[in-house]
């Protein structure tokens, strides 16, 4: 017998002893020559072309049963199962179609049974995500919707792990994002900060993460223990520390089955659930992560996670489809208020927010018109925190530069119109002064007049451009630009703009040229703003550059006449 033939026999016997009852049958990775004896047999039947069906035939019985008894034991661990599974989860893969081993099954019970239980281990979250791009093509090709069910479990992996294990994700990150998974995944990213400070109370309440499924604590034969969890990550305090009567307020607040708590800890994807961010339960949460220290751990995820975001967004305006794109923008205007209350990430969240936002606009302006409803709503609650002032702007721009969805959806412009309108009345009020009465003290009175002013000047242009858009508009407008111009108030720029509107209006040709819009009409292309000079030889120009006369009184400063600046024909 051969050296090789000798060690193949050596490695199939630790293997096939480690399969059979015997002192460490309960916990097979216990035996640190076993994890060696698997790698060498799958060695061997990669190295061995001309016999490896038949070394494959006769291995495979053996590692099945082991893969069986190693699922088993994780009930009960003494050391990490996690390398010896995908060891044998990679011989599934390599050789499944030889012995017609489906590895899908196989899969799904390592993340459900070992992986939310081991995703803590920076050594089996390493394993785990080298596996998945060692095999990232396989795994998408014939189990598409492996990972995207699996995204929150994934997601955990990051969010513990931090930025040592950033790069492997990114890589394997794409695979995440499908049709079923592109709604719930994103909120699932926005609300990763929470998920640490979660996931680190959970740890200080009862010990390490390693070894326990979190996912089952809602099947737990003991309600209490949950009830313990949840008290400690939502109040501070746990139920053995007497330190206040358990019939209090905030604890009767909390709930066994606590949706919130269970939503964020979950491990698969079971669609697109609402997050209560208002209940006591995470109000509570945050305030504490908010008077607390940041750990290590959240000051990374804080800055991984508009990395994450940019990605999503980038994959979703390359790959994913109208429908989905449309119903996820409603989403975004909902989170762009319900943020991690760090300044630094929630401008950079919303800034990608309102980025895409536009973009989709840009490139779907129908969604304008089909997201009516939320885009009225948004532009009611202007008044009440500077970040939903901030989205009604957008939205404002959006709707005035794309004609609030194009020619053909007349009535919904005409709805937005009107909204555009009571936003402007309400801002023109003395009795609201652009903010609601009992946000005032939030804010300087400088502060308050700016905003103010930015607003309305975003309202009256957006009105400006769907009038010039849809001609039907243009007596309505009229009238609100109007009482604007005669306003008079205090910030002189508002009032000017207004003024200056008007004037265009009065010259159809100019209008069109500055506020109409931005896409080709019936055909003949048109950019606002820009004229084209070379029309001047055969017909008459009126697209006078509006930026040129601005703020002028008296007569006109220019000392060129037309000849000077149309080109002639030779």
């Amino acid at each position: 017998m051969s050296d090789r033939e000798r060690d193949w026999d050596f490695y199939l016997r630790t293997v096939s002893n480690s399969a059979r009852d015997s002192s460490f049958a309960n916990d097979p990775a216990s035996d640190p020559s076993l994890l060696h004896a698997v790698k060498k047999l799958c060695d061997f039947c990669r190295q061995e072309e001309k016999y490896s069906e038949d070394l494959v035939a006769r291995v495979y019985p053996h590692i099945n049963k082991l893969f069986q008894r190693s699922i088993a034991s994780l009930s009960q661990p003494t050391s990490p199962s996690g390398i010896l599974l995908l060891v044998i989860l990679q011989f599934f893969l390599d050789f499944g179609e030889v012995v017609l081993h489906d590895a899908d099954p196989s899969l799904r019970t390592f993340f459900r049974s070992c992986l939310s239980r081991e995703f803590a281990d920076p050594v089996v979250a390493a394993a785990t995500l080298d596996f998945l791009n060692v095999n990232k093509n396989k795994l998408l090709f014939s189990f598409p919707n492996l990972l995207p069910q699996f995204f929150p479990l994934l997601l955990k992996l990051i969010a513990w792990n931090g930025e040592k294990l950033e790069k492997a994700f990114l890589k394997v990150y794409p695979g995440l994002v499908s049709p079923g998974s592109f709604l719930p995944l994103f909120p699932s990213l926005v609300d990763l900060p929470i998920l640490v400070v979660a996931l680190e109370k959970v740890e200080r309440s009862s010990g390490s993460l390693i070894g326990s499924s979190i996912a089952s604590i809602q099947k737990s034969a003991a309600p209490e223990m949950l009830l313990a969890l949840m008290d400690e990550a939502y109040t501070g305090s746990t139920i053995g520390d007497g330190g206040g009567d358990s019939e209090s307020e905030e604890s009767s607040t909390i709930d066994v089955a606590d949706p919130v708590f269970l939503e964020l800890l979950k491990d698969e994807n079971d669609g697109l659930a609402e997050r209560h961010w208002t209940s006591p339960g995470v109000a509570a949460v945050l305030q504490a992560a908010t008077n607390s220290p940041q750990s290590d751990r959240l000051k990374q995820i804080l800055n991984i996670t508009p990395r994450l975001l940019d990605m999503y967004f980038t994959i979703a305006l390359r790959d994913a489809n109208n429908s989905l794109i449309c119903a996820l923008i409603p989403i975004l205007m909902a989170r762009n208020s319900t943020l991690f209350p760090d300044k630094n990430y929630m401008y950079e969240v919303r800034r990608r927010l309102l980025e895409f936002m536009l973009a989709s606009f840009q490139r779907s302006p129908d969604f304008i018109a089909l997201l009516k409803k939320p885009i009225v709503d948004r532009l009611g609650e202007a008044y009440d925190s500077p970040e939903k002032t901030e989205l009604a702007l957008q939205l404002c721009w959006a709707v005035g530069e794309h004609g609030g969805g194009g020619g053909s959806h007349k009535d919904a412009a005409r709805e937005l119109f009107e909204s555009l309108e009571l936003l402007l009345y309400e801002n023109l009020s003395s009795s609201r002064l652009g903010l609601r009465q009992e946000s005032i003290n939030s804010y300087s009175r400088n502060f308050r007049k700016s905003s103010q002013s930015r607003l309305l000047c975003f309202v009256i242009t957006a009105i400006a451009k769907l009038a010039t858009y849809h001609r039907e508009l243009l007596p309505r407008a009229r009238v609100a630009l109007g009482k604007v111009a005669r306003s008079r108030i205090s910030d002189s720029r508002v009032w000017r703009r207004a003024r200056d509107y008007l004037g265009l209006m009065d010259d159809p040709a100019i209008c069109l040229s500055i506020l109409g819009p931005s896409r080709p009409s019936h055909g003949h292309p048109h950019n606002p703003g820009i004229v084209n000079w070379n029309d001047g030889g055969t017909k008459m120009i009126a697209h006078i550059p509006f930026y040129i006369l601005g703020e002028q009184e008296g007569p006109p400063f220019h000392d060129f006449s037309f000849p000077d600046i149309l080109p002639r024909k030779r």
